[in-house]
This record gives C-alpha cells, structure tokens and sequence, in this order.
C-alpha cells in the first residue's frame, strides 16, 4: 500500500493550493479517504472526509467553505482543494486511509 502526497508549498494568506494522493495497492474506490493535517508542535487533526463512492464528505469546521476534498477513482487520487488560506493553515498535510498515512506535503502560510 502507499500513498504519495504532492502539491504543497509556500504561499500569501489568502492564496490557494492543490493537494493530491496518489494511491496504489489497494482498490481505492473502496474505501474512506482522508486528509488529515498536523501543525507544528500541535497533534494530528482531520481536515476532510470523503466515502468511497464520494457520497458522503465531511470538514472541520475551520475549513469548511474554503476547502473542498474530491476523488477521481479512475486516476486512483484524492484531491484538496484549499482556498482563503491562513496562517493558521500552515501545517503538514497528510493523505490518510485507515491507519495508513502517506508522507505528508508540508503547507505554508505567511
């Protein structure tokens, strides 16, 4: 199983940036997907959700209206779509399945 995140970086509060997941050796139109975050000297924080079948998504509230989590099951990828920045969103970003996490894209806001 592995994950690969990409499209972090640095950018100007409120500025927008992409995040994907590449997912590979698992069916990944099965399964719940995750983003997750961990900001520095912070615990780990769920972002947004989405179910397999891209039904059902669910956000924390301090993202809710300015980001948005989608699949394209075909390519095998999730998406985050993360605009109005903040500082606050400065952290590392993870691509989450189950207990399993990628290696993270690192976000920075100032």
């Amino acid at each position: 199983l592995q994950l690969v995140e990409s499209g972090g970086g640095s950018v100007q509060p409120g500025g927008s940036l992409r995040l994907s997941c590449a997912g590979s050796g698992f069916t990944f139109s099965m399964y719940w997907m995750h983003w997750i975050r961990q900001a520095p000297g912070k615990g780990l924080e769920m972002v947004a959700s989405i179910s397999g079948d891209g039904g059902t998504i669910r956000y924390e509230e301090s993202v809710e209206g300015r980001f948005t989590i989608s699949r394209d099951d075909a390519k095998n990828t999730l998406y985050l779509q993360m605009n109005s920045l903040k500082p606050e969103d400065t952290a590392m970003y993870y691509c989450k399945k189950d207990d399993f996490l990628g290696q993270g894209t690192q976000v920075t806001v100032s």
